[in-house]
């Protein structure tokens, strides 16, 4: 009898978990919470993915699609996030046979063993799941031998608050602040543009949104735009330039560096926002006491501080976790961003994915918890290995079937304590003492001013 897999999220990464699914003669039930699959990829429809379309299409997805006459995108473009709908996960969603095995506006909302509470032990791992889940028409439960949880973190931003909580006030002016990439210079353009606009934040997220707000100044100029960062160094968020292998965010981080020595961007270094209150009709964000801190006045606030995962429906169940980064603990060490500067992480599944409960996998972003650094590709040799683990084929769960491209990024992805990586980009130079790394040394001598990292 075919196994039944629950798969929560129908984004890129729980289309492709359906998709090898079906490919190893399992039934997946995907559950999707918002009206569409690839809700939340709706969201970020404006922003241009830093990876091109031969690391954003899941190989057993794109099996499905080609019997559909499905045509692949040039592999070498790098797809907005519309692109990537229109021409990959819509498709996948509506036109193959994954389409009978997607339920939207379907929310989970808890999951348990059948018969069993989290404190019980004696035959739990032979108990089916029961999935919860609020659609259109009330509460529905359903049951499942195995969960893949691939939920992501899209609808769980990190707060402005610098020690992880919101910010004193945050909650009470919600209707001035936004969180990750708002767009800007779209549908949004109303609300941003004449206005000061204050960014929060020091990864890509950020960078993106104040490009696009420079981009809006020059045909609004009465624009503002303030950059917070908590951070004391801004050069630290320019990247790898051109010795990242991704090379659309390698040209981001070159590009927003000359915006911001331009002096286009008015730039608060050394700013862990701690309250946030009225000043008038607009809003004062400050950082440090509120008697003494520092302020900055404001419109407008966008929050691009990343992400954490919602793990209030996985509380019956037992998780293994990291204490700091909220990732399976098998994955933390591999991705931990207090460790990780640059290079590449190791590709991973089910072993590494797998949870005290048995049967139950975190996949996607879901899976790296507040680690910033992941890229679809490894979502999708995530899920090929789960489905095999599942379908009990080990040798293929253990196999690894991806080759991840170098970042060349040289920061500490989204842990933003201001302090740089000892590891620079990688080796130690071998000889040149000007030379911060073996990176630095080879740019160097290949006439290029460094890799970016010093």
């Amino acid at each position: 009898m075919s196994k039944n897999v629950a798969v929560i999220g129908a984004g890129p990464v729980g289309l492709a978990a359906a998709a090898h699914l079906l490919e190893r003669g399992l039934n997946p039930i995907v559950l999707e919470a918002g009206q569409s699959a690839s809700h939340a990829v709706r969201q970020w429809r404006h922003v241009q993915l830093f990876s091109p379309w031969e690391y954003n299409i899941d190989k057993a997805a794109e099996r499905l699609l080609s019997s559909t006459g499905w045509n692949s995108p040039d592999p070498q473009i790098y797809p907005t996030g519309q692109e990537l709908l229109e021409h990959y996960l819509d498709p996948l969603a509506t036109r193959t046979v994954l389409k009978d095995f997607i339920r939207t506006s379907s929310r989970v909302i808890a999951i348990s063993r059948v018969g069993y509470d989290k404190a019980k032990t004696k035959g739990r791992e032979a108990a089916p799941f029961e999935i919860r889940y609020q659609n259109g028409a009330g509460p529905e439960t359903l049951r499942a031998d195995a969960v893949i949880d691939t939920s992501g973190t899209w609808t769980t931003p990190n707060p402005a608050g610098g020690n992880g909580l919101p910010a004193v006030g945050e909650r009470d002016f919600a209707g001035r602040i936004a969180y990750a990439m708002p767009d800007v210079r779209g549908v949004l353009r109303s609300r941003y543009a004449g206005k000061t606009v204050a960014v929060l934040g020091a990864g890509h997220s950020a960078i993106g949104t104040l490009m696009e707000l420079a981009r809006l100044r020059d045909d609004s100029p009465g624009t503002q735009i303030i950059w917070l960062l908590r951070g004391s160094d801004p050069s630290k968020a320019f990247g790898g330039g051109a010795n990242d292998k991704l090379a659309a965010r390698g040209e981001l981080g070159s590009a927003f560096a000359a915006i911001v020595t331009a002096g286009k961007i008015r730039v608060e270094a050394s700013f862990p926002v701690t309250h946030i209150s009225a000043a008038g009709e607009r809003i004062r964000v400050g950082a440090g006491s509120a008697c003494c801190g520092r302020n900055v006045v404001a419109d407008e606030l966008i929050v691009a501080t990343g992400f954490r995962p919602d793990l209030a429906f996985l509380g019956e169940l037992r998780l293994g976790l990291d204490p700091a980064i909220d990732a399976p603990v098998a994955l933390a060490p591999l991705i931990d961003p207090n460790e990780h500067s640059c290079g590449t992480v190791r590709p991973h599944g089910a072993r590494e994915l797998a949870q005290p409960e048995p049967g139950l996998y975190l996949a996607g972003m879901k899976s790296y918890g507040r680690a910033p650094t992941f890229l679809m590709i490894t979502g999708y040799e995530q899920v090929r290995s789960i489905a095999a683990d599942i379908a009990g084929d080990k040798e293929a769960a253990e196999r690894v079937e991806l080759e991840l491209p170098e970042t060349g990024v040289c920061t500490r992805g989204g842990v933003e304590s201001g302090a740089g990586s000892s590891e620079c980009c990688g080796e130690p130079a071998s000889v040149n003492a000007d030379a911060c790394c073996a990176d630095d040394l080879a740019a160097k001598e290949s006439g290029k001013a460094g890799c970016g990292c010093s």
